[in-house]
C-alpha cells in the first residue's frame, strides 16, 4: 500500500451463484434435437470423420468409415410400449400440408440408421436390415446395439 500498488486483483472474487445452471438437466423430450449431435459424437469417438449435409438430403450424416464414406440417417425414439422401444424408420415425402404417410427409405439411398432410444441405448443398423419397414421394435435389433449413454440421465430424470 505504501508503494501505491493496485492490489484489488489479489482479493478473493465474490462468490457467483448461478441457480439457472443448477436447474439444468437432460430430458427425454429433447432427445430428437440432440440425436444428430449424439450420433456425430459417437462416430468421432470411434475415429471417423463426420460431415453434415448443407442441403436437405435423405441422410443426416456422411461418415468416413474404414469401408468408405457412408450415408447415415439418425433416428430417436421416446415411444416405449409394453414390448419395448418403438421407432419410426420411415420418411414423409413432401406433400401439401406435409400429410403424406410414412414410406420406407430405399436401401440404395442410405447405408445405416443410427438410433438412440429413450434410455440412450445406441444402435447402428444397416439400412438393408430395415428395408421396407417404416416402424420397428428395437428389442428385435439388439445385435446392432453399439453402446449406451445412460449415464447422461440423472437418477431422477423425468420420464417425459
Amino acid at each position: 500500500m505504501r508503494l501505491g500498488l493496485d492490489v484489488r486483483r489479489l482479493q478473493a472474487p465474490a462468490p457467483v451463484n448461478e441457480p439457472a445452471e443448477a436447474a439444468m438437466h437432460p430430458a427425454r423430450t429433447r432427445l430428437r434435437e440432440a440425436g444428430g449431435a449424439i450420433a456425430a459424437a459417437w462416430f468421432l469417438l470411434c475415429g471417423c470423420s463426420v460431415s453434415f449435409p448443407i442441403e436437405p438430403a435423405l441422410f443426416d450424416l456422411l461418415v468416413a468409415m474404414p469401408g468408405g464414406v457412408k450415408r447415415v440417417q439418425v433416428k430417436t425414439t421416446t415411444c416405449k410400449t409394453k414390448d419395448g422401444w418403438m421407432v419410426s424408420v420411415g420418411r414423409r415425402p413432401y406433400s401439401p400440408g406435409n400429410r403424406a404417410g410414412l414410406v420406407p427409405y430405399d436401401p440404395d439411398d442410405i447405408d445405416y440408421f443410427f438410433i438412440a432410444d429413450g434410455e440412450l441405448r445406441l444402435y447402428l443398423i444397416p439400412s438393408r436390415a430395415l428395408a421396407g419397414r417404416v416402424q420397428v421394435l428395437l428389442r428385435n435389433y439388439g445385435q446392432f446395439a453399439v453402446g449406451s449413454l445412460r449415464s447422461l440421465w440423472p437418477d431422477a430424470a423425468p420420464a417425459a
